[in-house]
């Protein structure tokens, strides 16, 4: 007769926090992690989590805590994606190039009790409570900071620690978002939807033992779209990266044999344009999105022997939510034909299923219908699964209301391809309506950035008092290039109908996130400044 095996036997709960113990245990002698002149294996790793994790213990964190960490691409925040949970808390990496109105209101929403942060970025935390406790990352200590990182991991016992979670859908950490629209929300997300995205990441970028990531992309973004856990996981080595530098860039990836990286597309213009550009010496993994890539970028880098794989998602969904997964039919296209494939969102990722992301029109009474699949009917992207967040944290209204229709709805505008391939045409409040017509400013700026002198646009809408609103393009050039207006408007009317070419050009810098995505709302406020309203 056959019985049920205890559930004890054969369901262990899903975290991420088990990749570190796992690679410590079989990659002995690998190097996990090369930050600076240190090089540490994954059972020195390993050794510094158990420490951090006492040191976090002693500093009276407990189960369900939230522990903040204000600090760079450096092995003391790549430590706490795995001693915070491993203390039972809840991590809450923070954006350093926010100001210190923007910290003080994060650290106090999400109610950290203790904030490590590294010296340089002291004065962020001028308005923070000084209730919170404060653990000094370098440099000399400060009035109300409780010790050195380094000193406390050196007192602290390495005993090993068994992973506390019992419940998979705990959460490990708290992201809070851009807050363009309003206050940040705090996304939280859940030991099995990290433990699921990361082995996401290790199956789409092909992350194996011998690979080498460069941690371009800010982890605190998204928990570096969980790539602190699936690099682990595969056994890899992680290479630090404190600040984006071409230079330096270039100098990691031939000195450390880095096989793999992610970026928005303005690091990979950065890249492409640097005066030192070569090509690079290996192949390369080039993981991008923040935006749809222009195909121009993505021949670019390709042509220096990287590979670029596309993804799509937002903070709500861990980072990464699908990708433009190439099918080897697709190699005999041209170069131009590639990139122009390779730029759409592609397909949901292989931890979801096939319903689990769509293209769809909302009804008035609020059900979701499927926009036909013909590359031309706009509707809005929407998904669910294990990529979702489990909520935004003290925030059940906001909650209820992305996830309106048992999806959560992203705000992005898209198409949906024949071939099942979605492929984003601009964010709902970028869409530009002049004169009744739908204006994709993401198309207006493929065809810009198509012209051989131009480094870098973006396109938003500005008043006008025939058409109601206009397309406007703020342009970078390329160092040492001259084109004028005129001339750049000409190049757009070989490419667009009449009524999508831009009626102004402005050459100027653009101002960015810290993950490098252009703040369009800027420019926007900028253009409609002195309006009573934001459409006319």
């Amino acid at each position: 007769m056959l019985t049920q095996a205890p559930a004890a036997l054969n369901l262990r709960r899903l975290s991420p926090v088990d990749f570190l113990e796992r690679s410590a245990s079989i990659f002995r002698e690998r190097v996990a992690v090369v930050d600076g002149a240190q090089r540490r294996t994954y059972p020195e790793l390993l050794d510094r989590v158990y420490r951090l994790t006492r040191v976090l213990k002693s500093l009276g964190v407990e189960e369900g805590d939230r522990v903040a960490f204000l600090a760079k691409n450096e092995s003391p925040l790549l430590e706490a994606h795995y001693a915070v949970p491993l203390a039972g808390a809840v991590l809450c990496a923070l954006n350093i190039r926010l100001v210190a109105n923007e910290i003080e209101y994060i650290v106090g929403h999400c109610g950290a009790g203790v904030v490590f942060y590294d010296a340089e970025f002291a004065p962020l935390l001028a308005g923070v409570s000084p209730q919170v406790k404060r653990v000094r990352i370098g440099g000399e200590l400060a009035p109300g900071d409780l010790g050195d990182y380094e000193a406390l991991l050196g007192a602290a016992s390495n005993a090993p620690l068994e992973n506390p979670v019992g419940d998979e859908d705990t959460t490990i950490s708290i992201n809070y978002t851009s807050g363009t629209t309003g206050l940040p929300k705090g996304v939280m997300y859940t030991h099995r939807g990290a433990y699921l995205n990361a082995l996401a990441e290790v199956f789409h970028a092909n992350l194996r033992p011998e690979s080498a990531y460069l941690w371009t992309l800010p982890m605190f973004h998204c928990n570096g779209w969980c790539y602190p856990w699936a690099v682990t996981a595969a056994g890899a080595t992680h290479v630090c990266l404190p600040k984006v530098d071409p230079a330096k860039i270039f100098e990691l990836i031939e000195n450390e044999g880095v096989t793999h990286m992610c970026g928005a597309p303005t690091v990979l213009i950065a890249i492409a344009n640097y005066s030192g550009v070569r090509p690079f010496k290996k192949p390369l993994q080039v993981i991008t999105a923040g935006a749809p890539p222009s195909p121009t970028t993505i021949g670019q880098i390709e042509s220096l022997g990287a590979t670029i794989t596309h993804v799509y998602g937002l903070t709500e969904t861990y980072g990464p939510v699908t990708a433009c997964v190439w099918q080897s039919q697709w190699n005999g296209l041209t170069p131009q034909e590639r990139a122009r494939l390779k730029a759409r969102q592609g397909v949901g990722l292989i931890t979801l299923g096939a319903r689990d992301v769509r293209v769809v029109r909302t009804a008035e009474d609020g059900s979701l219908t499927d926009v036909p699949r013909d590359a031309a009917t706009q509707g809005e992207i929407v998904m669910r699964g294990n990529n979702v967040m489990k909520g935004y944290y003290r925030d059940p209204e906001a909650t209820a209301r992305a996830f309106a229709g048992g999806y959560f709805h992203s705000g992005d505008v898209a198409v949906w391809h024949p071939d099942g391939y979605i492929e984003i045409q601009d964010r709902a409040k970028d869409v530009i309506i002049s004169g009744g017509e739908n204006i994709s400013t993401v198309q207006v700026e493929m065809a810009i950035l198509e012209h051989p002198d131009v480094l870098e646009c973006a396109v938003v809408a500005k008043p006008d008092p025939k058409w109601g609103e206009v397309p406007k393009a703020f342009v970078v050039l390329k160092e040492g290039r001259e084109l004028s207006a005129e001339d750049l408007i000409a190049h757009c009317r070989t490419r667009l109908p009449g009524f999508k070419v831009p009626k102004a050009i402005e050459f100027t810098d653009l101002p960015k996130t810290s993950t490098g995505k252009i703040q369009k709302f800027v420019l926007r406020e900028r253009e409609w400044s002195g309006q009573e309203k934001r459409v006319n």
